[in-house]
């Protein structure tokens, strides 16, 4: 037996045959419609039965089904603004196993899967990734976010530093439909904030102060923010005193130096440390990959 539509057309899979008129006179068309997956344990509902309670076994319960979850995540994915340069990043494919590995590499690898498997959103607490380019805090920055999402059902939001700060300083365009607020709101809101490379701005009083707003804002709610970047967490210049003027001169910027000693006491308050070192192994592939 056939079955049929509300529209009176073959369904799940059969050939349709439709008919149209266009300038030229009668065409057909032969149309396949392809069957819809259908999931196994709701039958589409999107709702599965729970196990019968034996002292009361007319009493029927139900509970959202997995196929609901699965299909929410994704869309929990979609909106967190994950790079495509960085979809591919997961955990199980972030490798120390190359010549020259520093042993931090692997230590950083465990501590994000257990951070991830431990996320707890009553906590709060985040991560601070510091390393020099190209030792993979991005990738564990990502796959982390993909854990959470995929697997815990946590909504997660990416930005580049750099990024957010433009699109800020954009929403004061009195041509653009986008307010401050329309471009904070979700990074205040989400339940994890992704901030890369933090400091990569060169400081302003006003960088401060919009630094200041954010990371006050979600350490204030409890809300988790992980964070990576390339400036070692030291002092801003001057701040412990002593030193030659030359040295605080040829010395390299700090965390401090960039968003502020307060802000990165601020930092201290809300995340774990994770120090990634060695050699920028991108560059050293690509070289490699020319010999």
């Amino acid at each position: 037996m056939r079955a049929f539509d509300a529209c009176g057309k073959q369904a799940f899979g059969c050939k349709v045959r439709q008919t149209r008129f266009s300038k030229k006179g009668l065409v057909r068309l032969n149309l396949t419609k392809t069957a819809a997956e259908v999931c196994p344990l709701c039958e589409g509902t999107g709702w599965k039965p729970l196990p019968a309670n034996p002292g009361a076994p007319r009493d029927r319960r139900v509970t959202r089904c997995d196929c609901q979850l699965r299909a929410r995540n994704q869309t929990l994915l979609a909106v967190a603004r994950i790079p495509k340069r960085y979809e591919h990043c997961e955990l199980a494919s972030y490798t120390t196993d190359f010549p020259g590995a520093h042993p931090s590499l692997a230590l950083a690898h465990l501590s994000a899967a257990k951070f991830a498997q431990e996320y707890d959103p009553r906590d709060g607490t985040g991560l601070l990734i510091i390393g020099k380019i190209g030792t993979g805090k991005t990738h564990l920055a990502v796959a982390i976010t993909k854990e959470l999402v995929l697997n815990k059902g946590i909504s997660c939001l990416f930005y580049d530093y750099r990024e957010l700060l433009k699109e800020i300083q954009n929403s004061y365009n009195t041509t653009v439909q986008t307010t401050e607020l329309d471009v904070l709101r979700p990074v205040f809101e989400t339940d994890v904030l992704v901030l890369d490379e933090l400091g990569a701005v060169k400081p302003t009083e006003w960088v401060w102060d919009t630094v200041s707003l954010i990371l006050n804002s979600r350490y204030n709610d409890n809300r988790t923010t992980i964070i990576t970047t390339n400036f070692e967490d030291q002092p801003a210049a001057g701040v412990n005193g002593g030193g030659s003027a030359i040295r605080a001169v040829t010395r390299a910027e700090s965390l401090g130096d960039r968003i502020g000693e307060r802000m990165r006491s601020r930092l201290h308050e809300m995340c774990r440390i994770i120090k990634m070192e060695g050699e920028d192994f991108r560059q050293k592939f690509r070289s490699a990959s020319f010999r």
